[in-house]
């Protein structure tokens, strides 16, 4: 069975999110944050379009051996580790096993961290209006290790924000405290997120550097820092 994608890529689907957001545009309370490599092009075009800073939020999902797309967890920037128990407790997975991909995870966390900030310094999300941006969202674990660490940074609303998700991941989120959930999209069967994309070719890491650098010509971008943990 064919299934017809629902976007040309993810810049224009990050155009397809940004009417969707329009309430926070030119609003000084308002940050948009995306998980890399692949949130930053949708996240550019929505931090573009409502005139807001624009900066990663590194998180690194942890995926089952053999496996990778499917996550038992994830780890974001603070030192947030978040597992689904449920996948883990089937996995029955050997403790160095587990030990060693999340330090494995976390070495990259580190290294992305690192090259995307690009030496700016660490922005102070207390009090703000956040808007996390991935390109869609598969069982959430991702998202969900950036919502509790931003909930520690003393974010006062996170709005999550993708342009395609699954009806589960979508529930999952916005019954947390403090968080609202916009998805564009929820097709079912839902089967993951490259489907619904025509061009879904990996974010390389020169992109978005590239993107986060062209923000600063953006009056809201010109506020543009890193997120520090």
């Amino acid at each position: 069975m064919m299934y017809q994608p629902i976007f040309k890529d993810r810049r224009q689907a990050g155009q397809v999110l940004a009417d969707h957001l329009k309430e926070f545009e030119n609003r000084d309370d308002v940050i948009v944050l995306a998980l890399p490599r692949g949130g930053v092009p949708a996240a550019f075009e929505v931090a573009k379009a409502i005139n807001a800073p624009l900066d990663v939020f590194v998180v690194r999902k942890l995926g089952v051996p053999g496996q990778e797309e499917l996550a038992f967890g994830a780890i974001a920037t603070g030192g947030v580790t978040i597992y689904n128990e449920e996948i883990l407790r089937s996995l029955r997975m050997p403790p160095e096993l587990l030990e060693f991909i999340v330090k494995r995870e976390e070495a990259e966390l580190k290294r992305r961290e690192d090259l995307y900030r690009m030496g700016r310094p660490p922005l102070d999300v207390t009090g703000k209006t956040v808007i996390v941006v991935d390109d869609g969202l598969a069982t959430g674990a991702s998202m969900a290790a950036a919502v509790e660490a931003l909930k520690r940074s003393s974010a006062n609303e996170i709005i999550v924000a993708v342009p395609v998700a699954s009806k589960e991941a979508c529930r999952d989120l916005r019954s947390l405290e403090k968080v609202s959930c916009v998805c564009v999209e929820t097709p079912e069967p839902f089967f993951g997120v490259g489907v619904w994309y025509k061009d879904f070719s990996q974010t390389t890491d020169d992109e978005v550097q590239a993107l986060l650098t062209s923000t600063r010509g953006i009056s809201g971008g010109s506020k543009t820092a890193g997120i520090g943990k």
